[in-house]
């Protein structure tokens, strides 16, 4: 009888969604690789097609999706895509999801309140995503949510280097927004060389989503350049309250730092009229021409998500990707 020997050749291949493509293509020009061509498009009656037009038999297959303006749609081409990978026999399908969609819902506030984010996590593995890979989680606990491998990346070190090298020689106070975001203040402060720290009490009405009542400045913020973060910038309510209850309190200026910009409507007319001298987002969301305004900076979050794919295909480490 004779043997019958092989050799095992990993293959990695990258897939885009149509919510950001061009995040896509930076990732893969990172990798020095290119994007597999796929056809999808939408039917007459908003049904969406997706079939890749290369073999990915046998292959580590990775989709790259930013759900931003149209999300449900966005989240509907992502899970069409992983069955359309998973019936090709592709061998192992990571969903890379720069900002996770429905993060916001992580929890019960109310009696009748679902759960959103336990069901995107749900439906990405039932469609046969086999890994998931995001940036800045809204809460960390939606990474238990799926059942499988979750590579959790923080942008915080591309921000904080940034505002080092631009902001560093001023006396720096790092603010958080409300008491919830005091521990990413924290680990800011920690990695600015241990600055001071300060948070806004607001209150929110439940009943009345996007919408909130900033009070009081806890800490000194006198004098100083004050930076406000958070993990997401949505219609810029609470961003352009916190920057005006700043300024009220004697802060030499303020600079609004955060990861995700969504940027829902009015949120480019807030931020560009707060008095905040810079607003420095990442690029885990396209953010249109009509979105921009002049006090915007852009720092792309590609070099990050390519590091992780490399470590990820190559059954390396990804925990030193995680420190911050």
């Amino acid at each position: 009888m004779n043997a019958i020997s092989t050799t095992t050749r990993k293959s990695m291949m990258l897939f885009s969604g149509r919510g950001f493509p061009e995040l896509a293509d930076e990732v893969a020009r990172e990798l020095d690789a290119q994007v597999t061509p796929t056809s999808i498009y939408d039917f007459a009656n908003g049904e969406i097609f997706v079939r890749p037009e290369l073999s990915v038999r046998g292959t580590d297959s990775f989709i790259i999706q930013s759900c931003g303006a149209s999300i449900n749609k966005w989240v509907m081409e992502t899970l069409i895509m992983i069955d359309a990978l998973k019936r090709a026999s592709a061998k192992r399908i990571t969903v890379v999801l720069p900002f996770y969609p429905y993060a916001r819902q992580d929890k019960k506030h109310r009696g009748r309140e679902p759960i959103s984010a336990r069901l995107i996590a749900d439906l990405l593995k039932t469609a046969g995503a086999h890994r998931l890979m995001t940036v800045d989680l809204h809460t960390d606990q939606v990474q238990g949510f799926f059942d499988g491998p979750v590579d959790h990346l923080f942008a915080q070190p591309l921000l904080t280097d940034y505002i080092s090298e631009k902001y560093g020689t001023e006396d720096l106070t790092v603010v958080s927004p409300d008491s919830g975001r005091v521990r990413t203040a924290e680990r800011w402060a920690n990695r600015l060389g241990g600055k001071p720290i300060a948070f806004i009490h607001k209150t929110r009405d439940p009943l009345r989503p996007n919408q909130v009542k900033a009070n009081r400045v806890v800490g000194d913020v006198a004098g100083r350049t004050c930076i406000v973060v958070d993990d997401m910038i949505d219609t810029g309510g609470t961003i352009a309250k916190a920057v005006q209850e700043i300024m009220h309190a004697g802060a030499e200026k303020v600079i609004v730092a955060a990861t995700h910009g969504v940027l829902s409507d009015p949120a480019a007319e807030r931020l560009s009229t707060c008095g905040a001298v810079e607003v420095v987002l990442t690029n885990t969301l396209p953010i249109p021409p009509e979105h921009q305004f002049p006090q915007l900076t852009v720092l792309s979050i590609a070099p990050l998500l390519a590091r992780a794919i490399h470590e990820v295909f190559e059954d390396g480490s990804v925990t030193s990707l995680f420190d911050v």
